[in-house]
């Protein structure tokens, strides 16, 4: 188990411990946002201009991610695979969905 902040991540199962959100017809809310695109592949863009891709596993108040089958991209250039990355929320610039890839 890593702990991240208030994160917790659990390894041997690649889950975070999230509660489900119900939408209604209210505005949605960064954070309403954040918590319906875990599990879902999204772009993470770094201050340093890197970004990762990969599928959003969980965060936490302080932006701290944990990203499953993540790719590292350099100036738009693959670098690097990882299993598992956790990516300290005072480096993050933004996060975005990325549409699934066709196979």
């Amino acid at each position: 188990m890593f702990l991240i902040g208030a994160l917790e991540f659990r390894k041997n199962r690649g889950r975070c411990k999230q509660k489900s959100l119900k939408m209604s017809l209210r505005k949605q809310t960064p954070s309403d946002f954040l918590k319906q695109i875990i599990g879902r592949p999204v772009v993470v863009k770094l201050n340093s201009g890197v970004d990762y891709r990969g599928v959003l596993a969980c965060l936490d108040g302080y932006m701290n991610i944990a990203v499953e089958q993540t790719e590292e991209y350099v100036n738009g250039q693959l670098k690097n695979k990882y299993g598992d990355a956790f990516l300290r929320g005072n480096n993050v610039l933004y996060i975005s969905t990325q549409k699934r890839k066709m196979q």
